[in-house]
């Protein structure tokens, strides 16, 4: 082999940081307003601090600023290490970190502020956009500039999950964002009634399905194998996965609208397809789980391990449960309850926090210039700590939306409501301390981990890894 030139990881560390830096701030506005649900006098009647301008600022904390920052690190990472080749673009890759952060940032000062297009995972003003739009065409060069330039023939199967995610959301952001502005402000959307409602789940589950699917099982595909020292169970199985995954995703949004004005067969669609999703999710997920295959012995001794497979069990988990709550009989019962809450969560913190903390704990070493964590027993004491937190957390909401979809329904003899709604609200206030206590758990987790990294790091001199030319 012969050696060029270095691979550009100072980008790679600097995303890898803000993904733990934004976990935590993302976790800790979550913890915040599951306690303001129990005890709402926490909002202080301070506008900005309510419930209703701080719970989208959570789910743009750990969906774009935790998540983001994860899929960037990992994916400029992954590209380089598979292609044989220095990130593509020069200073754009910087661009794209400090891109994203101001991105961030002025969500973080917009929402509190009540600035908001009021679209769910699609708030941030048209300004903002713009921003994302910007960061996410020099993503899309410097990511398919350096597949361009790799130094071998074939495309490793995370590139392809990567490139998808990459594609998908720059569609998925830009048709849906479309508006007409009245001010710096704001502006209106070009959609209206059922036909916004159905662009905006277009994007809102597809958010779910190329975002926090798609590239965070690109993700899988490269670090599992890593770390479990195995190759892919079935590289064959993850072509048939991929292909299959993102030709069927697409279609699965009207899921989020039955028994509404949106049309009946679109509704229907939306089931069909989301039932078909069913089998390559599960395929991915057996695919995952089965590299092990002869080394199942390491889950004993590897809390990294612990931490990617236990997230493949989330996935297909989460991946069972939202196809059968799209059945319409089903989501009868469970729309508009805590049980749909759950079923977030499980994808959110048991699949894609989890892969993504696993994730890191691989990184962190190889960019830092250390053999390896700082303590292998502070990650294992992260995994339980957080995975008690999820199941808490999960458990409480299935139970409460269950509960409360029941009693919504429950009806006299005479036809009228057995309860009000105010009665389905006060007995949920349990479930609502355990949800509390799981999210606070699953936040303690993400501090300890900031003072494994912090250890691992201290002191540490960056290693400038050498790009690899393919053997002759």
């Amino acid at each position: 082999m012969t050696t060029a030139t270095a691979y550009n990881d100072k980008v790679v560390r600097q995303f890898t940081i803000m993904t733990i830096v934004w976990g935590v701030v993302g976790m800790l506005v979550g913890v915040i307003i599951a306690a303001q649900l129990l005890w709402p006098a926490l909002n202080f009647d301070i506008p900005w601090l309510s419930y209703g301008r701080l719970r989208p600022l959570h789910t743009n904390a750990v969906i774009f600023a935790f998540g983001g920052c994860a899929l960037f690190a990992t994916s400029y990472y992954v590209v380089q290490r598979t292609c044989h080749a220095r990130l593509f673009g020069g200073g754009l890759a910087a661009f794209t970190f400090w891109g994203w952060q101001v991105v961030i940032v002025l969500a973080a000062i917009t929402l509190p502020l009540g600035l908001t297009q009021g679209k769910e995972y699609a708030e941030l003003i048209w300004p903002i956009d713009l921003l994302i739009t910007a960061v996410w065409v020099a993503y899309a060069i410097v990511f398919f500039g350096t597949i361009a330039i790799r130094k071998v023939k074939h495309i490793y199967v995370a590139n392809w999950f990567f490139a998808a995610f990459i594609l998908t959301v720059a569609v998925l952001h830009i048709v849906n964002s479309l508006a007409l502005p009245t001010s710096m402000l704001h502006s209106y959307p070009v959609y209206s009634g059922v036909v916004d409602a159905m662009v905006q789940w277009w994007y809102g589950h597809n958010a779910v399905g190329f975002f926090l699917t798609a590239g965070f099982l690109g993700m899988m595909y490269y670090f599992v194998p890593k770390q479990a020292g195995r190759p892919i169970y079935s590289y064959r199985l993850s072509v048939v996965h991929f292909w299959a995954l993102i030709s069927l995703y697409m279609w699965a949004g009207p899921h989020h609208l039955h028994y509404t004005t949106l049309p009946d067969w679109a509704q229907t669609l939306g089931m069909v397809f989301s039932l078909m999703l069913l089998a390559p999710s599960w395929g991915g997920m057996i695919n995952g789980i089965m590299t092990l295959s002869g080394a199942w012995h390491k889950l004993r001794t590897d809390p990294i391990l612990k931490f990617l497979i236990v997230s493949l069990s989330f996935y297909g988990m989460s991946t069972f449960e939202g196809p059968m709550m799209s059945i319409k009989t089903v989501n009868a019962l469970s729309h508009y309850t805590d049980w749909t809450i759950g079923h977030v969560h499980s994808g959110a913190l048991g699949w894609v926090a989890m892969i993504s903390i696993g994730s890191v704990y691989m990184l962190v070493p190889r960019l830092f210039g250390k053999e390896q964590m700082y303590s292998i027993k502070l990650i294992d004491v992260h995994f339980w700590v957080s995975t008690i937190g999820v199941v808490l957390y999960i458990a409480s909401m299935w139970m409460a939306g269950v509960m409360q979809g029941l009693m919504w329904r429950a009806v006299n003899e005479d036809g009228t409501l057995t309860y009000t709604f105010i009665e389905s609200i006060a007995r949920s206030y349990p479930f609502y301390g355990v949800r509390l206590l799981g999210g606070a758990l699953f936040l303690g987790g993400m501090l300890i981990m900031c003072v494994n990294v912090w250890r691992t790091i201290r002191g540490a001199k960056a290693a400038e890894e050498p790009v690899m030319a393919p053997a002759h």
